[in-house]
């Protein structure tokens, strides 16, 4: 019950194959994205859907098992902790991220046929 003050979890689909790097200290990062879902009815009665993108970073074993396990297409589920930062660009403009950063993540069905 640690972490019930920042605690994310997440249902999606990956959108890509993990990228996993190890850094020159050793320590292993794996950064995808992952789309979630919602639907809704409009007032004529169609059916919308309206999908979220989350950054997602693992570190070390979580890194390893993403780099192991975790391919395009499949249904997972994340949890973690939600990480805000900024950076200057090349054009010297404020930019602001928000990434999830993954404690556990869970496999729920395979890639899409």
């Amino acid at each position: 019950m640690k972490n019930l003050r920042n605690q994310v979890q997440l249902i999606g689909r990956l959108g890509a194959d993990p990228e996993v790097k190890s850094l020159n200290s050793g320590t292993k990062v794996a950064r995808f994205s992952l789309a979630t879902s919602d639907y809704y009815k409009d007032k004529e009665g169609n059916k919308i859907e309206d999908t979220q993108w989350h950054k997602i970073i693992a570190w070390n074993g979580s890194a390893t098992y993403a780099d192991k396990y975790l391919k395009k297409g499949m249904e997972i589920v994340v949890s973690g902790k939600l990480v805000y930062g900024s950076y200057e660009d090349k054009d010297g403009i404020k930019r602001y991220t928000t990434e999830i950063v993954a404690n556990d993540m869970l496999i729920l069905s395979k890639k899409e046929d």
